[in-house]
């Protein structure tokens, strides 16, 4: 029996596991994958408060080792239902295994979004990457493109610029909409090219990418760009279906929760990327994560 259970790893939950630490309360976290959620994949985070720079993976080490120094236990398994039994929240994994808490956070984040077109599961791994920095060594020197106009696209064309030949930065629409400090820092780069207006129609290669076939949404024409990979980055989805009987999601699958962090029912809470908000940054996640924590506590006191 814990007091509470996160199901999480990322900044929303680590801050959480620490902020409940603090109060004097246990606290388990179940990560289906590895600590640090999406911002271990960031080369470099610049607008975090406080931090002139660091990488991703240093930031998450840290929040990481920092939750477990507080006794924070981890472990490496899929929460797949949750069941509510009034004061007493059972938390139900992939691997069989149950854990009881008298609350728990939700702070399952959102994983990346997929183009959805023919070979593209295929491929994944042959040429198909949705994280620059996990692959982007892999291609030095060599000809990749990046599929996406937001903030991630954008920052994944900046870290391999500096490996790849040339970076094609294909985007259905004509702006980006990321931050304006990102646009001008990918502008600058020569060995970037900008293939507006466009959408990727088809992977063409047999063992791996080759080339993607891409589409002018103006003029209705394809042309094929000769790359070695395509890096994936045209958004997030959330995985919260599993907990649908414990909080309310929205159309999109997100939780549909106040400031509060509360959901529909006493004693569970989320926070993070998973949860329905306007702003999904760093800065966000983390106060997500104090407030759910803080109202855990409360909760069970």
């Amino acid at each position: 029996m814990k007091d509470i259970i996160i199901i999480g790893a990322g900044p929303a939950g680590l801050t959480a596991a620490i902020y409940a630490l603090r109060a004097g309360k246990s606290v388990l976290i179940l990560e289906a994958q590895s600590y640090g959620g999406q911002i271990i994949n960031t080369p470099d985070i610049e607008n975090y408060p406080g931090l002139k720079s660091v990488s991703g993976f240093d930031y998450a080490t840290t929040l990481y080792e920092q939750a477990t120094g507080f006794g924070a236990e981890i472990e490496y398994t899929s929460a797949v239902s949750i069941e509510d039994k009034g004061e007493i929240k059972t938390v139900h994994t992939d691997s069989g295994e149950s854990f009881d808490a008298r609350a728990v956070i939700l702070a399952t984040g959102a994983k990346n979004k997929h183009i959805g077109i023919d070979r593209e599961e295929e491929l994944t791994g042959r040429g198909i990457s949705y994280c620059a920095t996990c692959d982007g060594a892999f291609f030095k020197g060599k000809d990749v493109a990046v599929c996406g106009g937001g903030n991630t696209a954008l920052s994944d064309a900046l870290f391999l610029s500096a490996y790849c030949r040339t970076v094609y930065l294909i985007h259905r629409r004509d702006q980006f909409r990321g931050s304006d400090a990102d646009v001008k820092k990918i502008s600058d780069k020569e060995n970037v090219k900008f293939v507006l207006n466009s959408t990727v129609e088809k992977l063409n290669g047999e063992q791996t990418l080759s080339s993607v076939t891409v589409k002018d949404k103006i003029s209705g024409e394809t042309k094929d760009i000769e790359v070695s990979a395509l890096f994936v980055a045209i958004g997030q989805e959330p995985d919260n279906s599993s907990f649908e009987n414990v909080a309310e999601l929205d159309d999109k699958g997100y939780i549909d929760s106040p400031e509060s962090c509360t959901t529909k029912t006493a004693g569970v809470f989320t926070a993070g990327d998973c949860r329905k908000k306007e702003v999904r940054q760093l800065t966000t996640a983390v106060a997500d994560g104090a407030v759910a924590a803080l109202a855990a506590v409360s909760y069970i006191s």
